[in-house]
């Protein structure tokens, strides 16, 4: 269920938001391409506030500054980057605490599902806890990887997308990109009755992940796939499509 909060603030800024408002719960983010935007865009949420009878605690509040950390990330007008209190502090020696929490991460990290699967096969149902040389590896992998992860690129939904699309026996994988630069990234582990699949149709898949996770910003906007399997193109052109394809590829 939605929290009363959110509800009410959903409702009392629902025509600025995301335009300039994002709201989590009771926290309101107002967020603008230039000063002068952000001192109209200010005053208009004060407004709102005001006219509905709602208060903010100055000694919570913050204004104008250029990056604020938000929901575990660190947003700030050159992109969204990893928070580093989510990799130093919280990590040391938590390592069963971390093997769940690290997943928050996997946006910022190519390939991470490959990385992480050592790791994450310790969440299986009946998996013993058993920290080896491998997980450890893995762990120190992903911990250099987060402490130099990219900027990623705020999206445009007024520009087209690109999504890069790649699969193996090990997983699958996939960019979102805009201008060249890396919005997300994405990864997902092959399931017991993925791993048998043939390379058509993990490549498949892999289009189909992607397309679900960024569906938000796909719809509705152009946007061109790339992937090195060739024949995916003609997916829609086929005469003949095993059931598992045409489910994946949405075909009745």
């Amino acid at each position: 269920m939605r929290s009363l909060f959110h509800e009410s603030y959903d409702k009392v800024f629902m025509e600025f938001l995301d335009k300039f408002v994002m709201v989590f719960i009771d926290d309101i983010l107002i967020y603008s391409k230039t000063e002068e935007e952000h001192e109209e865009h200010l005053r208009l949420v004060l407004q709102k506030l005001r006219e509905h009878k709602l208060y903010a605690k100055l000694s919570k509040c913050e204004f104008w500054i250029d990056q604020v950390p938000f929901l575990g990330h660190i947003v700030s007008k050159g992109g969204i980057m990893v928070d580093p209190s989510k990799v130093s502090v919280s990590w040391i020696g938590r390592y069963r605490e971390v093997v769940k929490e690290v997943r928050y991460c996997r946006r910022f990290i190519e390939s991470f599902s490959k990385i992480a699967k050592p790791m994450t096969s310790l969440l299986e149902k009946g998996a013993e806890f058993i920290w080896t040389k491998e997980r450890q590896a893995a762990f120190d992998k992903l911990k250099k990887r987060l402490t130099t992860a990219p900027v990623l690129t705020l999206p445009d939904l007024t520009k087209s997308f690109t999504v890069y699309c790649d699969a193996s026996k090990e997983g699958l994988g996939c960019v979102l990109m805009q201008e060249r630069k890396v919005i997300a990234y994405a990864s997902h582990q092959l399931r017991k009755h993925e791993v048998n699949y043939p390379t058509y149709d993990l490549e498949l898949a892999a289009v189909v992940h992607a397309l679900k996770i960024w569906r938000n910003y796909l719809f509705g906007n152009r946007c061109e796939i790339y992937t090195d399997h060739k024949s995916l193109k003609y997916i829609f052109t086929r005469n003949e499509l095993n059931m598992r394809r045409e489910k994946m590829a949405g075909i009745d």
